[in-house]
Parts: C-alpha cells; structure tokens; sequence
C-alpha cells in the first residue's frame, strides 16, 4: 500500500502519538520539521549549517531552507511508498510548495493515495492536555499525568530520567498557541478540503480509539 499522510491539528492534539504508532506499523517515515533540522545540523548538511546560523541567533529558519530540507527528505528511496508529514504544512504557502514538490518528486503518488488527516478536539481540552504534559529530555517520550502516567512517578519508562516540563506548556501560552494556530494553520482545513484530501476524526478519546478511527482511513 502507498500512502502520503498530512497530519493537522493543534498543539496537543495527540497527532505526535499517532504518528509514531502508525509510522511503526506501515513501515512509513515520519517526517517532522523539528527532527528533520536537527539531523540536518548534526550531520552538517548544507541546509543544517544554514539552518544553525539562524538558531543559534536565536532567529528562526527561513521557510525556504525549511521547505528545501523536506523536499530532499520526501525524495530519499525509504519514501517511495509513503510517508507521513507531521508539522508542515503549517500555512497556505507551504501546502502550495508542497504541492510543487510532489509534482517534481521522482516518487509520484495518485490522488487516491494522499491524505490530509485533521485531529478534531475542543480547546479546553487542550489546555487541560498541555498543562499536564510531561517529556522524557532524552528520548523525547510524551506523557499526561492524567491520560499516560509513567509506570515509576516521575521517571521515563524507557530511560528512567527525569520528566520535564516543557517552558511553554503552561495554561497563558497554551491559550496564544491555539490562537496562532486558529490565525495561521487552521485555513489548511479548507485549502484540503478543496483539494478533497480532508478527512476528520474525533481526537478527544482514548489513545485505541483515535487509532482505530486513523486505521479506517487506510481503508475509506
């Protein structure tokens, strides 16, 4: 089976949980923006030393070097048959470039074979979600002290480390979070659904559930 995955929704969503399981089980790349600079930047890359002038000013990376970084990861052999795309696009003008870029990639996939998966839940859940999040500093493992507790309080379950708190998981910048999403990401909604690639399933339930509601979309 190929597939292209568009992973959309807000910060908090759970979109991060599903795409490593579904990545896991298809054998698919999951390819975020985050992870894919950092690798750029540790290899030293012609795009990661780019890249790294701008954040070590504290400045952030040009969309350009953005984009040129996920075109070349989309081209590499491992995603002939699919991939899942989590955090870009995150406006009008990347999901155009992106458009472009599958219209010249050597990896071509019908439209039937594209999909934009938006993860539906209320904000106030969100916030609630965000403020009880915790992270593992050195794998990166996610948890919520409500829904996904570790198994020793306060430890990561893979590398027995400490749990963090990440600086912006608080209720205030949660709240300008989801207002920036609203103002920025939030039209890609109506840009797929006139591409007719939009699909929308419920994310305010159990990790099982949102997974099954994600796996029928394989079959629709």
């Amino acid at each position: 089976m190929k597939k292209v995955f568009i992973f959309l929704g807000p910060p908090g969503c759970g979109k991060g949980t599903q795409t490593d399981r579904l990545s896991k089980e298809l054998n698919l790349p999951h390819i975020d923006t985050g992870s894919l600079l950092r690798e750029n930047i540790k290899n030293e890359t012609e795009f990661g030393k780019i890249a790294k002038g701008f954040i070590d000013k504290g400045q952030l990376v040009p969309i350009e070097v953005v984009e040129s970084v996920i075109n070349e990861r989309i081209s590499r052999p491992d995603c002939k048959d699919g991939y899942i795309l989590d955090g870009f696009p995150r406006s009008i003008e990347q999901a155009e470039a992106l458009k472009k870029m599958w219209e010249n990639s050597a990896h071509k996939f019908s439209k039937d074979e594209k999909v934009a998966v938006y993860f539906d839940i209320p904000t106030d859940v969100l916030v609630e979600r965000l403020v009880n999040r915790r992270s593992c500093p050195k794998c990166g493992k996610i948890y919520n002290l409500k829904s996904s507790v570790p198994k020793v309080e306060g430890k990561c379950d893979i590398c027995s480390v400490e749990l963090i708190q990440r600086k912006d998981d608080t209720r205030e910048t949660a709240l300008l979070r989801f207002e920036t999403y609203d103002n920025e990401t939030k039209p890609l909604l109506d840009f797929y659904k006139k591409e007719e690639l939009l699909v929308q399933i419920n994310a305010n339930q159990g990790i099982d559930a949102v997974y099954a509601e994600l796996k029928k979309v394989l079959n629709d």
